[in-house]
């Protein structure tokens, strides 16, 4: 087992991973940067390291700086968290010329699945189903047409180096498809560094449901069942729970299935995620796959009762996983706590928190870096927390959430307390009718 873990990122996750590792008896290092010397991960870790200024250019994502503080600390072992370098090959091919491991799959894999071309090349191969699209990247607008007009209107055209909903533009007819073209082109270009672009049949009114799996160095990969992410806004995620209210057993046997042969088709290594669009048939397509740990895994540990932070960790020191799959036996749900104003199309407000109480109580839990008096730094996510409830059903579950969201007190910034706590009373989401557009018809106001 390791001796010494430096953590590769900030925030919640940054804690997250501190308090597992404390309890497996493991020293931390924390990195930070100028704007985060605050923060509660560098006052809970055993060893912290200014990294740089508050870009992140400067400090998260300058991998000369991180090696530097795991060779003065004399880190074993790298965790990055999600985001940043969580899913950077090279990252994790310096941390290996370097002897220190990278608690993650390999440089290979994490390629394999880190451009959504040679991800759906291979989901293909292994059998798994995929969106009808464009056999690799477009070469201009005029082979756009033809891939569009080929699989039919409306279409959904995608950075190949994409995430988090940048490069992606929803095309409805052929007039449209050219400025849209730009557009996405433009972005990605902006946003990775890389303007290719693919085209998929575009689902309407589609479920976001991923399956967490999990796979060991002895070719093991078990999945931990699902989690139903269709509460999103600008393909971001904002609410996500288990089980999924549109699964039925034989689906999820299906999903499941699919998603450990995506992992098997790599030989994947570490904690993962398998993304699938599900449509109104139940018919479901792989999209992409994330080879890290994601924001809502509080979702799956409190429905099987597990410490996936401690599953990476003992399957990057070459632990043998149980072989087994997991289905849920209760119901779990989060709500991310952003500071944003969704009042105003959740735009970002930062700011100092002048009050904080978080919900308490069984079944409730809080996943937080912030307190009363912590300034919001304007340089990263606008996540600041991550409230989880667990009961016996849905209907209890969500009822429990509407106490605990009432209970969550935030001063001094906009939050998006005021929206989860409107979205659990709307009947729709109660009866469990929802899809990824969802957000865009839901009426948001203050109560008058």
């Amino acid at each position: 087992m390791f001796e010494k873990i430096l953590i590769a990122n900030r925030g919640e996750i940054a804690l997250r991973i501190i308090r597992t590792c404390r309890e497996m008896g493991i020293k931390t290092v924390a990195v930070y940067s100028s704007a985060d010397r605050e923060s509660l991960h560098v006052r809970f870790a055993d060893e912290a390291v200014c990294i740089g200024p508050a870009a992140s250019k400067d400090s998260y994502l300058n991998i000369p700086r991180i090696m530097a503080a795991c060779e003065i600390t004399n880190a074993d072992a790298v965790h990055p968290g999600y985001g940043f370098l969580a899913e950077n090959a090279d990252f994790a091919e310096v941390c290996s010329s370097y002897n220190i491991k990278f608690i993650g799959p390999s440089p290979n894999q994490i390629r394999q699945m880190g451009d959504k071309i040679t991800a759906k090349e291979t989901m293909i191969k292994a059998g798994v189903p995929v969106v009808p699209g464009s056999d690799g990247l477009l070469k201009d607008v005029k082979h756009a047409k033809t891939v569009a007009k080929e699989i039919g209107f409306p279409v959904m055209l995608k950075a190949t180096a994409g995430g988090g909903g940048k490069g992606m533009r929803i095309v409805w007819e052929e007039d449209t498809l050219e400025e849209n073209w730009e557009m996405a082109r433009k972005e990605a270009m902006a946003s990775f560094g890389n303007d290719g672009i693919y085209v998929e049949k575009f689902i309407e009114e589609p479920r976001h449901i991923e399956f967490q799996i999990a796979g060991d160095q002895f070719g093991n990969v078990v999945h931990l069942s699902e989690r139903d992410c269709s509460i999103q806004r600008r393909h971001q995620k904002l609410v996500e729970e288990c089980p999924s209210p549109f699964m039925t057993p034989e689906l999820r046997e299906k999903m499941g299935e699919a998603a450990i042969l995506a992992g098997k088709s790599i030989n994947y290594e570490g904690v993962g995620t398998v993304e699938f669009l599900v449509d109104k048939y139940r018919n479901f397509y792989f999209m992409e796959m994330n080879t890290r740990i994601q924001v809502e895994h509080p979702v799956t540990e409190e429905v099987i009762d597990h410490d996936l932070i401690k599953e990476q960790i003992k399957i990057a020191a070459g632990e043998k996983i149980s072989g087994k799959n997991y289905y849920p036996q209760v119901h779990a749900m989060e709500c991310r706590i952003n500071a944003e104003d969704p009042q105003n199309g959740f735009r970002p407000s930062p700011g100092k928190i002048l009050s904080f109480h978080s919900s308490k109580g069984h079944g409730v839990r809080v996943d937080t870096h912030v307190y009363a008096g912590y300034t919001i730094p304007p340089y990263y996510d606008s996540m600041i927390a991550k409230l989880i409830c667990r009961a016996p059903t849905r209907e209890e579950c969500i009822t429990k959430m509407e106490r605990a969201l009432d209970e969550f007190i935030i001063e001094g910034v906009k939050t998006t307390v005021p929206f989860h706590q409107k979205l659990m009373k709307d009947p729709d989401f109660r009866a469990g009718n929802f899809h990824t557009g969802f957000i865009n018809t839901f009426k948001f106001k203050d109560e008058e």
